[in-house]
């Protein structure tokens, strides 16, 4: 149709969008959301029939560890294809993977690297957050304060792991840094020296199954950790995210940092909010192992309090894939201690769902509050300026959700390279049956249709600290 007024019309749909939730239709023109508005009569080259539907902001999930090598030399299960498929598939259209950098590396070629593979892989849209194993040789003084003028704005550091945590100083020195040129700051933040102190312990007791992992993570790491990772943003008054919480106690540390004028935002995952440490004892228990471990049912009441009242303010996947065999969860063979096997499950595929089925479904919380959650917050906290929203001038990311479709996950029914889903058994109630990339459908009645290197990097706005 030439000289169409839109490229798509998606008509009829329950638009949750920057004002509320309406019956809307939404007008997309060059990959941009331009019009929303009841039963608007534009011309349309396509138009997509969203009657019964809900047209959600495409899902945000900025916590996926995609074709990585992890610090212990081990490269996860899926490439950028493999994952952002599966993410496609579970209504998310951008997601914040990680570039990461090994000792003796330069941050600036490893983010070149990852985002090579990105570049051909991706089939939606992407930004990096960059590791920092390493300070010296130029890197903080020279790369990293260049990577963050050209967009890269999100550093993560570990406060645990050979090979990647950094010392007191090193994060003083990276917070300075982020502070002065506009950067956000992530944390795993575990203590290191409990962590090994109470690894050593089991070991010796001969406590060596998967079951164990649980323990040789003491509750105490994560809530040291954060509070000290809290201590040091006020100090230097900069910008911090505290990944994947999991403790009652670390969400309360985060509350009262947040209260007393700290720039401390917080996230949690899945697997925290719905598994408890207890799922370790079923078969099979290397494919739920994660750190920090699952807590306790406390803890997750104490998770969805945080949530409800704006502590926590992200939920994302951490999706962190490997396979149950030689090449994953299993390189140090079938019989391997809890500390020699993988940590990290997948998970992008299964976040928007899970969540949907608990607050809107399950009535926990309402569509706004779902959108918030995992589209909205992530692309605020890390400045993906366009995305997030159904709003005019932004990025045409929508999800049509059907309500009412009931699906119980099986063994390996993920559209990742990982091989089991972790939630096996677990019926939800409503899913994303079409999705759309600025514009383009990448998935059409649960058939996957788009293609690797459609997706492209996003560039991270200067954050606004008054966030």
């Amino acid at each position: 149709m030439k000289d169409a007024d839109f490229d798509t019309l998606v008509q009829g749909a329950t638009v949750v969008h920057s004002n509320g939730v309406d019956i809307a239709d939404i007008g997309i023109q060059d990959g941009i959301i331009t019009a929303i508005g009841p039963d608007l009569k534009n011309t349309a080259v396509t138009r997509i029939d969203a009657r019964g539907l809900i047209a959600l902001p495409g899902g945000v999930d900025t916590h996926c560890h995609i074709e990585q090598v992890s610090g212990a030399g081990l490269l996860n299960a899926d490439t950028f294809e493999t994952a952002t498929r599966s993410a496609a598939m579970g209504g998310t259209t951008t997601v914040v993977s990680f570039a990461a950098q090994h000792p003796g590396n330069k941050i600036r070629d490893v983010v070149d690297a990852y985002a090579t593979l990105a570049r051909k892989g991706s089939l939606i849209d992407y930004a990096f957050h960059m590791i920092v194993a390493e300070t010296a040789h130029g890197n903080l003084e020279d790369d990293i304060p260049a990577l963050i003028a050209q967009g890269h704005r999100s550093i993560k550091i570990f406060t645990t792991y050979d090979k990647v945590r950094q010392d007191d100083k090193s994060i003083l020195d990276i917070l300075a840094v982020a502070k002065r040129d506009g950067a956000l700051v992530c944390f795993h933040a575990e203590n290191d020296g409990l962590i090994r102190h109470m690894t050593e312990k089991l070991l010796a007791e001969g406590k060596t199954a998967p079951k164990y992992h649980a323990l040789s993570h003491p509750r105490l790491a994560e809530t040291e950790a954060i509070d000290r990772m809290c201590r040091f943003a006020e100090f230097t008054d900069t910008r911090i995210m505290i990944f994947h919480v999991s403790t009652r106690e670390g969400a309360e540390i985060i509350r009262a940092a947040q209260k007393r004028g700290v720039k401390v935002m917080a996230e949690t995952c899945p697997h925290y909010l719905f598994m408890t440490a207890d799922i370790l004892e079923q078969d099979n228990p290397a494919r739920f192992m994660c750190s920090p471990p699952q807590r306790t049912t406390d803890d997750q009441d104490a998770l969805w309090d945080a949530i409800a009242d704006g502590t926590i303010r992200l939920v994302t996947s951490d999706h962190a894939p490997y396979r149950m065999d030689e090449t994953g969860k299993f390189a140090h063979g079938d019989d391997a201690p809890f500390n020699k096997i993988a940590n990290g499950m997948p998970g992008l595929e299964t976040r928007l769902p899970l969540m949907f089925n608990e607050m809107v479904s399950k009535g926990r919380m309402d569509l706004t509050a779902f959108a918030e959650l995992t589209a909205t917050a992530p692309a605020d906290a890390f400045g993906l300026s366009r995305k997030g929203r159904i709003a005019e001038g932004f990025d045409a990311d929508i999800a049509l959700w059907n309500p009412s479709i009931s699906h119980t996950y099986g063994a390996n029914d993920l559209h990742d390279n990982v091989g089991y889903n972790p939630f096996e058994g677990t019926t939800i109630r409503g899913m994303p049956v079409s999705v759309l990339s600025r514009g383009r459908r990448i998935v059409t009645e649960r058939s996957l249709q788009g293609l690797a290197g459609d997706g492209a990097w996003q560039r991270m706005a200067h954050p606004n600290l008054s966030a």
